[in-house]
């Protein structure tokens, strides 16, 4: 758990920037599930992170607009009994919502037309399916 936490090859999050919350949980555990801070929130402050680069950081703010509050990011974890557990799951779902968020764009497509023998093809396939169903008319003599 201690130490930075690693998202990317390149993005790296230093520990003391993660902020660590710990609540009772309404999750799994019978009797004694209300006697345990076993619920977890981890947040990450992405205006002042130092882990981001300027490019990577407006990134994540635009594709990750929906889920931050006032450019924070928390996740929360309390399927499990366990609060190290929980945190594991926490620190898991950071880094893959964080990766997600970093990807970078998709390449564009460059639109292509089919190639003369695809439309030769395709031509002499509809003209063999009108000769079928012409054939298949009843002629009224």
């Amino acid at each position: 758990m201690p130490g930075p936490l690693r998202v990317t090859r390149s993005v790296t999050i230093p520990e003391k920037e993660l902020r660590w919350r710990f609540s009772r949980s309404s999750g799994p555990g019978g009797q004694s599930v209300n006697t345990a801070d076993s619920r977890v929130q981890l947040s990450l402050d992405l205006t002042t992170t130092t882990a981001l680069g300027p490019v990577q950081r407006a990134r994540a703010l635009e594709r990750l607009a929906d889920r931050l509050t006032d450019g924070v990011l928390t996740i929360t974890a309390q399927e499990e009994r366990s609060q190290l557990r929980n945190r594991e799951a926490a620190e898991e779902r950071l880094k893959g919502i964080l990766a997600e968020a970093l990807a970078p764009p998709p390449r564009t497509r460059r639109p292509t037309k089919p190639g003369k023998r695809a439309v030769d093809r395709r031509i002499a396939a509809k003209k063999r399916r009108a000769m079928i169903k012409r054939l298949r008319r009843v002629h009224e003599e």
